[in-house]
């Protein structure tokens, strides 16, 4: 009988684990953006972020890209503010880019 308790408990396990997933995932306009942030390799605080996906709406990926690069500042740094790459002076950002089915947004997270 312990057995069978054993393998209900792993069932059990397994199955709290799998809920998890897609219940939390961010979506932007419905839709789902996998993203990733990395760090610039002189210095930290410069980064990029990028979403694939963004054949589902463009103006969706662009507020997913921006929310990674902002979680990217938050939990590396404990800031919100960013410094946006490539964006005109007198002009407010991020400036994105789009290759494929990808947009990135590069900035530099300020600390006070």
């Amino acid at each position: 009988m312990s057995g069978l308790k054993a393998l209900g408990t792993v069932v059990l396990i397994l199955g709290l684990a799998a809920c998890g997933g897609r219940e939390e995932r961010m979506t932007f306009d419905g839709n789902y953006y996998p993203a990733k942030s990395s760090a610039g390799a002189q210095d930290r605080r410069d980064f990029t972020a990028s979403v694939t996906r963004a054949s589902q709406g463009v103006a969706g990926a662009q507020r997913a890209a921006r929310h990674a690069a902002t979680r990217y500042c938050v939990n590396t740094y404990g800031t919100s503010k960013i410094d946006w790459a490539g964006v005109p002076d007198g002009s407010q950002g991020p400036a994105f880019s789009r290759a494929g089915d990808r947009i990135s947004v590069a900035g530099r997270c300020v600390i006070w």
